[in-house]
């Protein structure tokens, strides 16, 4: 080969190596090389909630929180994660370099090893205490990851009665089997109480009779090696309440009494609802309801029977139903007979005496000869005025001239005049009077004469 070919190969390898050499001793001259001894002690916390985020046959991802104190002069300039074997002391660094990040994958891992990880910040003035998972994690792919699928009617508040049975069953899935466990209240279950039944699906919640004890936060949690999901059932088992704590007799006037009371010493585990209001007769002795799901601690009975006493008792009431005992009051309630002084007052008859008045007047009429016509008027007055007719001034008499008719009846007066002739016009008047007084009204008649006869005339 020729010495110049050959020599524009191994002048290119040569810088490399000497580059690479003197890279590497100046890293063996900065690792024991004491920190600056000016620089702060490292006064930042550990990290916080180191946890499993994924897993794989070769890796592990963690996640974590960042420290709770941090120096304000000089800051975090990022965290080393660290892995050692279960069993040994023998930590390594998984990052060459700082990850500013809170989450990191550690990779290159052998499947089936079980590995302590710890996370560490550093600032300039050194390391933080390292922050450790508490248990080994099994480097191992997750099948499928545990979830609990709370049924819907189980993610509100569950309400059963005392001495019913409790039956939940709840599915899960994940994969490889996962492990199930219950608690209550964050404690374990008493097997005297609950029963829990596993299969491959599901977990059953069982309790043949339910107590008032048996309230409370149960959580289920299913595990697959790291991974856990969990669900929480709110249980309330409740009773009949007890009657109200008292009852009194507050006050009674006319036939009104009112009552007061408190509330049960004993709910049954749940809200009251309402109250039962019910009076008695002492006569009889018969118990009648006067309010339900009253909702109130006062309440004022209205409508009793005058003379009679009254006992009155309550009964609480809940999602249960009314209470099996009541509240009943010491005292009665006796709805007192006033006595009336009654005093008529004296009757006055009244005076309906009237001067006699027309309400109705004559009008002036015109008629033919030989066609009967009628003068009409109303009057009114106590006692019954006397009607009397006249023409130009003449009192007329039906009795004497049977050409006039004259009628009275209930106020109405009437003159007929049957068939008037030419001297029949003028004008006429009615006068009412009684003891109190007269009163006149008039009106002129004209009687005309017919065309027909002036045309007899004329042929």
């Amino acid at each position: 080969m020729d010495s110049r070919i050959l020599l524009s190969y191994l002048l290119p390898l040569t810088f490399y190596v000497n580059a690479h050499l003197t890279s590497a001793a100046a890293a063996d001259a900065a690792s024991v090389e004491e920190p600056p001894k000016h620089l702060p002690p490292p006064t930042q916390s550990e990290p916080l909630e180191v946890t499993v985020d994924d897993k794989s046959d070769t890796s592990v991802t963690i996640t974590w929180r960042p420290p709770k104190t941090i120096p304000a002069n000089s800051g975090l300039d990022g965290y080393t994660v660290e892995i050692t074997k279960e069993g040994t002391e023998d930590w390594k660094v998984a990052n060459e370099d700082l990850t500013v990040s809170c989450r990191y994958v550690i990779k290159n891992q052998t499947t089936g090893d079980r590995l302590l990880i710890r996370v560490v910040a550093v600032n300039p003035g050194g390391r933080s205490p390292p922050a450790t998972i508490a248990d080994p994690v099994l480097v191992k792919e997750v099948g499928a990851r545990p979830k609990v699928r709370l049924p819907r009617f189980l993610r509100q508040r569950y309400v059963k009665k005392v001495g019913e049975k409790i039956n939940l069953v709840i599915p899960y899935s994940g994969k490889p089997k996962p492990v199930v466990s219950w608690l209550k209240d964050g404690q374990p279950l008493d097997s005297k109480r609950a029963n829990i039944r596993t299969s491959d699906r599901d977990s059953i919640l069982f309790i043949r009779q339910a107590e008032r004890g048996d309230s409370g936060s149960y959580e289920m949690c299913v595990k697959v090696d790291d991974f856990e999901d969990k669900a929480a059932i709110i249980i309330q088992i409740i009773e009949l309440p007890g009657p109200p704590a008292s009852i009194k007799i507050v006050d009674v006037w006319g036939f009104n009494v009112a009552l007061e009371w408190t509330v049960p010493k004993d709910n049954g585990n749940t809200e009251i609802t309402g109250y039962t209001v019910q009076k008695a007769d002492k006569k009889t002795g018969d118990w009648f309801n006067i309010l339900e799901h009253y909702t109130r601690l006062n309440a004022t009975i209205s409508d009793l029977i005058m003379g009679n006493t009254y006992t009155f008792r309550i009964f609480a009431e809940n999602k249960c139903g009314l209470s099996e005992e009541c509240a009943v009051t010491k005292g009665e309630a006796t709805i007192v007979k006033e006595v009336i002084d009654y005093k008529p007052t004296p009757f006055v008859e009244h005076d309906f005496t009237e001067a006699p008045k027309f309400t109705t007047v004559l009008n002036d009429r015109s008629t033919t000869v030989g066609y009967s016509t009628k003068l009409l008027c109303s009057v009114r007055g106590c006692p019954k005025p006397k009607i009397m007719w006249m023409k130009n001034k003449m009192i007329l008499n039906n009795m004497d001239n049977p050409k006039y008719r004259m009628i009275s009846t209930g106020g109405i007066c009437t003159l007929e005049i049957r068939k008037p002739g030419p001297y029949d016009g003028g004008e006429y008047v009615c006068r009412a009077e009684n003891t109190l007084g007269k009163v006149d009204t008039g009106c002129k008649l004209e009687v005309k004469k017919p065309l027909h006869a002036d045309t007899d005339k004329d042929e």
